[in-house]
Protein backbone atom coordinates (compact mmCIF):
# COMPACT_ATOMS: atom_id res chain seq x y z
CA UNK A 1 0.00 0.00 0.00
CA UNK A 2 1.33 3.24 -0.82
CA UNK A 3 0.91 6.77 0.47
CA UNK A 4 1.90 10.01 -1.74
CA UNK A 5 2.15 13.27 -0.20
CA UNK A 6 2.96 16.21 -2.98
CA UNK A 7 3.46 20.03 -2.79
CA UNK A 8 3.16 22.72 -5.34
CA UNK A 9 4.18 25.41 -2.11
CA UNK A 10 7.64 27.68 -3.63
CA UNK A 11 10.29 26.22 -2.93
CA UNK A 12 8.40 22.75 -2.74
CA UNK A 13 11.66 20.64 -1.86
CA UNK A 14 10.63 22.42 1.35
CA UNK A 15 8.64 19.46 2.21
CA UNK A 16 12.03 17.16 2.85
CA UNK A 17 12.92 19.22 5.30
CA UNK A 18 9.36 18.91 7.03
CA UNK A 19 9.52 15.46 6.69
CA UNK A 20 13.19 15.15 7.75
CA UNK A 21 13.80 13.04 4.96
CA UNK A 22 16.64 13.43 2.61
CA UNK A 23 15.27 13.49 -1.02
CA UNK A 24 18.87 11.90 -2.66
CA UNK A 25 18.22 8.77 -0.48
CA UNK A 26 15.85 5.85 -0.23
CA UNK A 27 14.80 5.22 3.70
CA UNK A 28 13.49 2.28 5.53
CA UNK A 29 12.01 1.96 8.95
CA UNK A 30 11.04 -1.45 10.49
CA UNK A 31 7.68 -1.96 11.60
CA UNK A 32 5.88 -4.99 13.56
CA UNK A 33 5.20 -7.00 10.47
CA UNK A 34 7.09 -5.73 7.43
CA UNK A 35 9.06 -2.71 6.67
CA UNK A 36 8.36 0.98 5.55
CA UNK A 37 10.01 2.74 2.42
CA UNK A 38 10.58 6.39 1.77
CA UNK A 39 11.05 8.16 -1.65
CA UNK A 40 11.01 10.82 -3.41
CA UNK A 41 9.50 10.12 -7.17
CA UNK A 42 10.11 13.87 -7.85
CA UNK A 43 11.65 16.50 -6.17
CA UNK A 44 12.26 19.80 -7.54
CA UNK A 45 11.82 23.74 -6.60
CA UNK A 46 7.95 23.48 -8.39
CA UNK A 47 6.61 19.92 -7.50
CA UNK A 48 7.62 17.91 -4.48
CA UNK A 49 6.31 14.30 -3.92
CA UNK A 50 7.25 12.39 -1.16
CA UNK A 51 5.57 8.39 -1.15
CA UNK A 52 5.66 6.31 2.11
CA UNK A 53 5.42 2.21 0.65
CA UNK A 54 4.12 -0.59 2.97
CA UNK A 55 6.31 -3.91 2.58
CA UNK A 56 3.85 -6.23 4.95
CA UNK A 57 5.41 -9.69 5.40
CA UNK A 58 1.75 -11.83 5.70
CA UNK A 59 3.85 -14.62 7.69
CA UNK A 60 4.88 -11.58 10.10
CA UNK A 61 1.17 -10.41 10.87
CA UNK A 62 0.60 -14.16 11.88
CA UNK A 63 3.36 -14.43 13.94
CA UNK A 64 2.52 -11.53 15.72
CA UNK A 65 -0.99 -11.77 16.26
CA UNK A 66 -1.42 -11.51 19.81
CA UNK A 67 -4.61 -13.91 21.55
CA UNK A 68 -6.99 -10.82 20.60
CA UNK A 69 -5.85 -10.07 17.53
CA UNK A 70 -8.09 -11.97 15.17
CA UNK A 71 -11.89 -12.75 14.83
CA UNK A 72 -11.49 -15.95 13.57
CA UNK A 73 -8.03 -18.66 12.74
CA UNK A 74 -8.84 -18.52 9.26
CA UNK A 75 -8.35 -14.67 9.30
CA UNK A 76 -5.14 -15.01 10.06
CA UNK A 77 -4.31 -16.89 6.72
CA UNK A 78 -6.82 -14.93 4.53
CA UNK A 79 -7.22 -11.51 4.99
CA UNK A 80 -6.33 -7.95 2.48
CA UNK A 81 -3.90 -6.49 5.35
CA UNK A 82 -0.79 -6.14 3.36
CA UNK A 83 -2.62 -4.85 0.58
CA UNK A 84 -4.47 -1.98 1.74
CA UNK A 85 -4.09 0.88 4.04
CA UNK A 86 -5.05 0.26 7.51
CA UNK A 87 -3.61 0.99 11.01
CA UNK A 88 -0.30 -0.03 9.87
CA UNK A 89 -0.05 2.74 7.36
CA UNK A 90 -0.90 4.53 10.62
CA UNK A 91 1.79 3.09 12.51
CA UNK A 92 4.39 4.16 9.75
CA UNK A 93 3.10 7.85 9.73
CA UNK A 94 3.69 7.74 13.20
CA UNK A 95 7.49 6.36 12.89
CA UNK A 96 8.59 7.47 9.47
CA UNK A 97 7.44 11.10 9.98
CA UNK A 98 7.27 11.63 14.13
CA UNK A 99 8.88 14.99 13.51
CA UNK A 100 6.63 16.55 11.34
CA UNK A 101 3.84 14.48 12.90
CA UNK A 102 4.44 16.48 16.18
CA UNK A 103 5.09 19.74 14.55
CA UNK A 104 9.03 19.85 14.76
CA UNK A 105 11.44 20.95 11.99
CA UNK A 106 14.70 21.03 12.99
CA UNK A 107 16.24 23.12 9.89
CA UNK A 108 13.57 25.16 9.07
CA UNK A 109 11.16 25.46 12.17
CA UNK A 110 9.09 28.38 10.74
CA UNK A 111 7.90 25.86 8.68
CA UNK A 112 5.98 23.81 10.99
CA UNK A 113 3.13 27.09 11.04
CA UNK A 114 3.06 27.74 7.34
CA UNK A 115 -0.20 26.00 5.23
CA UNK A 116 1.08 24.53 2.27
CA UNK A 117 -1.28 23.11 -1.06
CA UNK A 118 -0.94 19.26 -0.49
CA UNK A 119 -2.73 16.21 -2.41
CA UNK A 120 -2.64 12.79 -1.05
CA UNK A 121 -2.78 10.00 -2.94
CA UNK A 122 -3.77 6.59 -0.67
CA UNK A 123 -3.56 3.10 -2.20
CA UNK A 124 -5.59 1.95 -1.78
CA UNK A 125 -8.05 2.73 1.08
CA UNK A 126 -10.74 0.12 2.65
CA UNK A 127 -14.28 2.27 3.69
CA UNK A 128 -16.66 0.80 5.39
CA UNK A 129 -19.22 3.46 4.60
CA UNK A 130 -18.42 3.75 0.90
CA UNK A 131 -18.03 7.39 -0.49
CA UNK A 132 -20.07 9.34 1.46
CA UNK A 133 -17.95 7.80 4.60
CA UNK A 134 -14.74 9.83 3.04
CA UNK A 135 -17.07 12.94 2.31
CA UNK A 136 -18.46 12.95 6.08
CA UNK A 137 -14.58 12.24 7.85
CA UNK A 138 -13.07 14.81 5.40
CA UNK A 139 -15.07 18.03 3.92
CA UNK A 140 -14.87 19.02 7.66
CA UNK A 141 -11.79 19.33 7.34
CA UNK A 142 -11.65 21.20 4.07
CA UNK A 143 -10.53 18.74 1.99
CA UNK A 144 -11.82 18.06 -1.77
CA UNK A 145 -11.89 14.62 -2.11
CA UNK A 146 -11.71 12.27 -5.44
CA UNK A 147 -12.40 8.33 -4.79
CA UNK A 148 -12.08 5.90 -7.64
CA UNK A 149 -14.16 2.61 -6.16
CA UNK A 150 -12.94 -0.57 -7.27
CA UNK A 151 -14.75 -3.99 -8.52
CA UNK A 152 -15.02 -7.17 -6.62
CA UNK A 153 -13.62 -8.52 -9.50
CA UNK A 154 -13.32 -7.36 -12.94
CA UNK A 155 -13.91 -10.59 -14.43
CA UNK A 156 -16.95 -10.32 -12.54
CA UNK A 157 -18.94 -6.76 -12.47
CA UNK A 158 -22.13 -8.56 -11.44
CA UNK A 159 -20.47 -9.04 -8.17
CA UNK A 160 -20.68 -5.65 -7.45
CA UNK A 161 -18.54 -2.87 -6.52
CA UNK A 162 -15.84 -3.70 -2.91
CA UNK A 163 -15.48 -1.44 -0.23
CA UNK A 164 -11.72 -0.60 -1.72
CA UNK A 165 -11.10 2.85 -2.91
CA UNK A 166 -8.18 5.16 -5.01
CA UNK A 167 -8.58 8.08 -2.56
CA UNK A 168 -7.30 11.58 -3.55
CA UNK A 169 -7.00 14.27 -1.12
CA UNK A 170 -6.17 17.84 -1.82
CA UNK A 171 -6.23 20.66 1.19
CA UNK A 172 -4.31 24.00 2.28
CA UNK A 173 -3.02 23.07 5.96
CA UNK A 174 0.14 22.45 7.60
CA UNK A 175 1.84 19.01 7.46
CA UNK A 176 1.42 18.50 10.71
CA UNK A 177 -2.38 19.40 10.46
CA UNK A 178 -2.53 16.97 7.40
CA UNK A 179 -0.40 13.64 8.87
CA UNK A 180 -2.63 14.45 12.55
CA UNK A 181 -6.10 13.65 9.72
CA UNK A 182 -4.16 11.32 8.52
CA UNK A 183 -2.81 9.35 11.30
CA UNK A 184 -6.39 8.95 12.98
CA UNK A 185 -8.96 8.60 10.00
CA UNK A 186 -7.28 5.89 8.27
CA UNK A 187 -7.95 3.52 10.56
CA UNK A 188 -11.41 5.06 11.03
CA UNK A 189 -12.24 4.68 7.23
CA UNK A 190 -11.30 0.91 7.76
CA UNK A 191 -13.18 0.40 11.18
CA UNK A 192 -10.46 -2.24 12.83
CA UNK A 193 -7.17 -2.03 14.08
CA UNK A 194 -4.17 -4.61 14.14
CA UNK A 195 -3.39 -4.61 17.91
CA UNK A 196 -5.20 -4.74 20.63
CA UNK A 197 -7.01 -1.27 22.18
CA UNK A 198 -6.02 -0.10 25.61
CA UNK A 199 -6.40 3.05 27.71
CA UNK A 200 -3.35 4.76 26.43
CA UNK A 201 -5.13 4.60 23.20
CA UNK A 202 -7.53 7.37 23.94
CA UNK A 203 -4.33 8.88 25.07
CA UNK A 204 -3.24 8.83 21.22
CA UNK A 205 -6.52 10.04 19.57
CA UNK A 206 -7.05 12.85 21.81
CA UNK A 207 -2.86 14.16 21.23
CA UNK A 208 -3.30 13.65 17.38
CA UNK A 209 -6.40 15.03 17.42
CA UNK A 210 -6.54 18.12 19.52
CA UNK A 211 -6.83 20.56 17.23
CA UNK A 212 -10.20 19.59 15.10
CA UNK A 213 -11.66 16.43 16.74
CA UNK A 214 -13.61 18.90 19.81
CA UNK A 215 -15.46 20.69 16.20
CA UNK A 216 -15.59 17.94 13.77
CA UNK A 217 -19.05 16.66 13.27
CA UNK A 218 -18.45 13.20 13.24
CA UNK A 219 -16.63 13.47 16.34
CA UNK A 220 -19.11 10.50 18.16
CA UNK A 221 -17.84 8.71 15.07
CA UNK A 222 -14.80 9.56 14.66
CA UNK A 223 -13.92 7.95 18.12
CA UNK A 224 -15.61 5.13 18.57
CA UNK A 225 -14.07 3.77 15.12
CA UNK A 226 -10.62 4.71 16.27
CA UNK A 227 -11.50 3.32 19.64
CA UNK A 228 -12.73 -0.31 18.22
CA UNK A 229 -16.33 0.53 19.29
CA UNK A 230 -15.41 -0.25 22.91
CA UNK A 231 -17.85 2.02 24.56
CA UNK A 232 -16.22 2.22 27.95
CA UNK A 233 -13.19 3.59 26.40
CA UNK A 234 -15.17 5.78 23.58
CA UNK A 235 -16.83 7.35 26.61
CA UNK A 236 -13.81 8.34 28.53
CA UNK A 237 -12.43 10.12 25.79
CA UNK A 238 -16.08 12.06 25.42
CA UNK A 239 -15.53 13.00 28.99
CA UNK A 240 -11.95 14.80 28.35
CA UNK A 241 -13.77 16.44 25.00
CA UNK A 242 -16.60 17.72 26.72
CA UNK A 243 -14.16 19.39 29.27
CA UNK A 244 -13.10 21.98 27.62
CA UNK A 245 -14.95 24.58 29.15
CA UNK A 246 -14.30 24.20 32.64
CA UNK A 247 -10.71 23.74 32.03
CA UNK A 248 -10.88 27.42 30.13
CA UNK A 249 -12.88 28.49 32.94
CA UNK A 250 -10.11 28.13 35.76
CA UNK A 251 -7.61 29.76 32.87
CA UNK A 252 -9.79 32.93 33.11
CA UNK A 253 -9.72 32.46 37.12
CA UNK A 254 -6.31 31.76 38.23
CA UNK A 255 -5.44 35.70 37.94
CA UNK A 256 -5.98 37.52 41.95
CA UNK A 257 -4.58 40.96 42.04
CA UNK A 258 -4.26 43.15 45.13
CA UNK A 259 -7.78 44.88 44.00
CA UNK A 260 -9.28 41.97 43.88
CA UNK A 261 -7.63 40.95 47.09
CA UNK A 262 -9.49 43.35 49.10
CA UNK A 263 -12.80 42.22 47.74
CA UNK A 264 -12.23 38.84 47.80
CA UNK A 265 -14.96 38.67 51.20
CA UNK A 266 -17.97 38.84 48.65
CA UNK A 267 -18.27 36.32 46.29
CA UNK A 268 -16.84 37.47 42.79
CA UNK A 269 -18.78 36.05 39.21
CA UNK A 270 -16.82 33.69 37.13
CA UNK A 271 -15.41 35.28 34.18
CA UNK A 272 -17.57 32.52 32.15
CA UNK A 273 -20.94 33.10 33.89
CA UNK A 274 -20.37 36.83 33.17
CA UNK A 275 -19.72 36.23 29.40
CA UNK A 276 -23.48 33.78 29.15
CA UNK A 277 -25.12 36.93 31.18
CA UNK A 278 -24.10 39.68 28.58
CA UNK A 279 -25.15 37.22 25.82
CA UNK A 280 -28.58 37.05 27.81
CA UNK A 281 -28.97 40.05 28.21
CA UNK A 282 -28.11 41.45 25.00
CA UNK A 283 -30.83 39.29 23.44
CA UNK A 284 -32.96 40.22 26.06
CA UNK A 285 -32.52 44.16 24.97
CA UNK A 286 -32.88 43.22 21.24
CA UNK A 287 -36.63 41.99 21.94
CA UNK A 288 -35.45 38.78 20.16
CA UNK A 289 -38.06 36.12 20.98
CA UNK A 290 -36.63 33.02 18.93
CA UNK A 291 -32.93 32.69 19.66
CA UNK A 292 -30.46 29.95 18.39
CA UNK A 293 -27.48 29.48 20.98
CA UNK A 294 -24.36 28.28 18.39
CA UNK A 295 -21.94 26.30 19.92
CA UNK A 296 -24.08 26.02 22.87
CA UNK A 297 -21.92 22.87 23.80
CA UNK A 298 -23.43 21.42 28.06
CA UNK A 299 -26.40 23.95 27.58
CA UNK A 300 -25.21 26.43 30.17
CA UNK A 301 -26.43 29.83 28.06
CA UNK A 302 -29.52 27.54 27.16
CA UNK A 303 -30.64 27.21 31.31
CA UNK A 304 -29.81 30.94 31.35
CA UNK A 305 -32.22 31.99 28.15
CA UNK A 306 -35.11 29.22 29.48
CA UNK A 307 -35.95 31.02 32.43
CA UNK A 308 -36.77 34.00 30.44
CA UNK A 309 -40.57 34.35 29.15
CA UNK A 310 -39.53 36.81 26.36
CA UNK A 311 -37.76 33.68 24.41
CA UNK A 312 -40.48 31.82 23.18
CA UNK A 313 -38.36 29.41 20.72
CA UNK A 314 -35.36 28.48 22.27
CA UNK A 315 -32.28 26.37 19.52
CA UNK A 316 -29.36 25.04 21.29
CA UNK A 317 -26.73 23.24 18.26
CA UNK A 318 -23.05 21.91 18.85
CA UNK A 319 -21.15 19.77 17.06
CA UNK A 320 -20.65 17.25 19.99
CA UNK A 321 -23.05 14.72 20.44
CA UNK A 322 -21.83 14.16 24.13
CA UNK A 323 -22.29 17.52 24.52
CA UNK A 324 -25.87 17.74 23.42
CA UNK A 325 -26.42 14.63 26.19
CA UNK A 326 -24.72 16.33 28.83
CA UNK A 327 -26.97 19.61 27.89
CA UNK A 328 -29.63 17.03 27.83
CA UNK A 329 -29.28 16.49 31.15
CA UNK A 330 -28.69 19.82 32.66
CA UNK A 331 -31.92 21.16 30.84
CA UNK A 332 -34.08 18.29 32.18
CA UNK A 333 -36.42 18.05 28.95
CA UNK A 334 -37.04 14.71 29.74
CA UNK A 335 -38.99 16.34 32.91
CA UNK A 336 -40.39 19.10 31.60
CA UNK A 337 -44.36 19.86 30.67
CA UNK A 338 -45.00 19.24 27.19
CA UNK A 339 -45.10 23.00 26.36
CA UNK A 340 -42.22 23.91 27.85
CA UNK A 341 -40.57 20.89 26.40
CA UNK A 342 -41.65 21.70 23.22
CA UNK A 343 -40.10 25.73 23.24
CA UNK A 344 -36.56 24.22 22.96
CA UNK A 345 -34.35 21.92 20.61
CA UNK A 346 -31.19 20.42 20.65
CA UNK A 347 -29.67 19.40 17.12
CA UNK A 348 -26.11 18.28 15.95
CA UNK A 349 -24.76 20.64 13.16
CA UNK A 350 -21.45 22.55 11.89
CA UNK A 351 -21.05 26.40 11.87
CA UNK A 352 -19.27 25.78 8.81
CA UNK A 353 -21.75 24.23 7.08
CA UNK A 354 -25.13 26.35 5.74
CA UNK A 355 -27.98 24.91 7.87
CA UNK A 356 -31.34 25.85 6.81
CA UNK A 357 -32.61 24.79 10.60
CA UNK A 358 -30.42 28.11 11.43
CA UNK A 359 -32.98 30.41 10.06
CA UNK A 360 -35.58 32.47 10.63
CA UNK A 361 -34.40 33.26 14.41
CA UNK A 362 -34.29 36.71 15.62
CA UNK A 363 -31.19 36.52 18.15
CA UNK A 364 -28.09 34.23 17.85
CA UNK A 365 -25.17 33.82 20.11
CA UNK A 366 -21.50 32.25 19.67
CA UNK A 367 -20.22 32.41 22.95
CA UNK A 368 -16.83 31.70 22.87
CA UNK A 369 -16.63 29.26 19.81
CA UNK A 370 -15.38 31.56 17.52
CA UNK A 371 -11.51 30.84 18.59
CA UNK A 372 -12.08 27.53 18.60
CA UNK A 373 -11.84 27.14 14.25
CA UNK A 374 -8.99 27.41 12.24
CA UNK A 375 -8.88 31.09 10.48
CA UNK A 376 -9.29 29.58 7.39
CA UNK A 377 -12.65 27.91 8.28
CA UNK A 378 -13.68 31.03 10.11
CA UNK A 379 -15.19 32.67 6.84
CA UNK A 380 -17.33 29.92 5.94
CA UNK A 381 -19.20 30.44 9.73
CA UNK A 382 -19.28 33.59 8.79
CA UNK A 383 -21.10 32.68 5.67
CA UNK A 384 -23.19 30.39 7.74
CA UNK A 385 -24.31 32.50 10.12
CA UNK A 386 -24.61 36.14 8.52
CA UNK A 387 -25.29 35.02 5.65
CA UNK A 388 -27.25 32.49 5.26
CA UNK A 389 -28.67 32.04 8.68
CA UNK A 390 -29.31 35.83 9.19
CA UNK A 391 -30.47 36.13 12.62
CA UNK A 392 -31.58 40.02 13.55
CA UNK A 393 -29.02 40.35 16.26
CA UNK A 394 -26.49 38.18 16.76
CA UNK A 395 -23.66 38.20 19.85
CA UNK A 396 -20.16 37.08 19.64
CA UNK A 397 -17.88 36.69 22.34
CA UNK A 398 -14.13 35.96 22.12
CA UNK A 399 -11.31 36.22 24.90
CA UNK A 400 -9.35 39.34 24.44
CA UNK A 401 -5.41 38.22 24.18
CA UNK A 402 -4.22 41.54 24.97
CA UNK A 403 -5.39 40.68 28.64
CA UNK A 404 -3.03 37.36 28.79
CA UNK A 405 -0.40 38.99 30.48
CA UNK A 406 -2.25 39.46 33.45
CA UNK A 407 -2.24 35.51 34.17
CA UNK A 408 1.06 34.48 35.92
CA UNK A 409 0.72 30.66 34.88
CA UNK A 410 0.90 31.76 30.96
CA UNK A 411 3.61 31.99 29.28
CA UNK A 412 4.83 34.56 26.82
CA UNK A 413 2.75 33.89 23.42
CA UNK A 414 1.06 31.16 25.03
CA UNK A 415 -3.12 30.99 24.50
CA UNK A 416 -5.64 30.43 27.34
CA UNK A 417 -6.51 26.72 26.16
CA UNK A 418 -4.95 24.31 24.31
CA UNK A 419 -7.53 24.24 21.75
CA UNK A 420 -7.57 27.73 20.60
CA UNK A 421 -6.71 28.25 17.03
CA UNK A 422 -6.36 32.38 17.69
CA UNK A 423 -6.76 34.61 20.50
CA UNK A 424 -7.69 38.36 19.05
CA UNK A 425 -6.00 41.57 20.38
CA UNK A 426 -8.80 44.03 20.53
CA UNK A 427 -8.06 45.89 17.49
CA UNK A 428 -7.96 42.49 15.63
CA UNK A 429 -11.31 41.67 16.93
CA UNK A 430 -13.06 45.12 15.96
CA UNK A 431 -11.14 44.78 12.46
CA UNK A 432 -12.44 41.29 12.13
CA UNK A 433 -16.16 41.72 13.37
CA UNK A 434 -16.13 45.47 11.12
CA UNK A 435 -15.33 43.69 8.31
CA UNK A 436 -18.44 41.29 8.94
CA UNK A 437 -20.54 43.78 9.79
CA UNK A 438 -19.69 45.58 6.35
CA UNK A 439 -20.14 42.63 3.91
CA UNK A 440 -23.48 41.52 4.91
CA UNK A 441 -25.11 45.10 6.13
CA UNK A 442 -25.05 44.60 9.54
CA UNK A 443 -24.16 47.35 12.02
CA UNK A 444 -21.70 46.38 15.30
CA UNK A 445 -20.66 47.45 18.79
CA UNK A 446 -18.25 46.48 21.24
CA UNK A 447 -18.61 46.01 24.86
CA UNK A 448 -15.90 44.60 27.06
CA UNK A 449 -16.74 41.88 29.51
CA UNK A 450 -15.30 40.97 32.89
CA UNK A 451 -12.51 42.39 35.06
CA UNK A 452 -11.04 45.06 33.30
CA UNK A 453 -7.33 46.90 32.94
CA UNK A 454 -6.98 50.36 31.51
CA UNK A 455 -4.04 49.06 29.53
CA UNK A 456 -4.68 45.40 28.25
CA UNK A 457 -8.64 46.10 28.44
CA UNK A 458 -11.04 43.34 30.02
CA UNK A 459 -10.90 39.88 30.02
CA UNK A 460 -13.45 39.19 27.39
CA UNK A 461 -14.62 41.33 24.35
CA UNK A 462 -18.31 41.13 23.11
CA UNK A 463 -19.46 42.25 19.53
CA UNK A 464 -23.14 43.09 19.08
CA UNK A 465 -24.52 42.87 15.44
CA UNK A 466 -27.50 44.32 14.38
CA UNK A 467 -29.08 43.56 11.14
CA UNK A 468 -30.30 46.48 8.83
CA UNK A 469 -33.72 46.51 7.33
CA UNK A 470 -33.39 48.50 3.75
CA UNK A 471 -30.62 50.60 4.89
CA UNK A 472 -31.94 51.45 8.55
CA UNK A 473 -30.80 49.91 12.13
CA UNK A 474 -33.07 47.67 12.83
CA UNK A 475 -31.56 47.71 16.55
CA UNK A 476 -30.75 51.26 16.48
CA UNK A 477 -27.15 50.90 16.99
CA UNK A 478 -25.81 54.02 16.74
CA UNK A 479 -27.85 55.42 19.73
CA UNK A 480 -26.26 52.70 22.00
CA UNK A 481 -22.78 53.62 20.42
CA UNK A 482 -23.21 56.94 22.18
CA UNK A 483 -24.43 55.44 25.08
CA UNK A 484 -21.21 53.71 25.50
CA UNK A 485 -19.12 56.14 24.62
CA UNK A 486 -20.20 58.40 27.22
Amino acid sequence: MLLTITTTHIPADDLSFLLHKHPGRIQQVELSAGKAHIFYPEVNARLCTAALLLDLDPVGLVRNAGPKGNDFALEQYVNDRPYVCSSFMSAAIAKAYSSALNGRCKDKPELVDVAMPFVVKLSVLPVRGGEQLLKTLFEPLGYAITATQHPLDPAFPDWGMSRYFTVELSNTITLQQLLSHLYVLIPVCDNDKHYWIARDEIEKLLDKGKAWLETHTAQELIVRRYLKNQRALANKAFEVLVSKDETEEDADEKTVTEDTLAVLIEPKPRIHDLRLLAARDELLAAGAKRVADLGCGEGKLMKLLMAEKQFEFLLGMDVSYRSLEIAQERLKLDRLPEKQRERVQLIQGSLTYRDKRLEGFDGAALVEVIEHLDQPRLAALELSVFEYARPEVVVVTTPNAEYNVKFENLEGGKMRHADHRFEWTRKQFEAWATDVALKHNYDVIFKPIGESDPEVGALSQMAVFGLRVKGTEQFNLNSEIKNVDQ
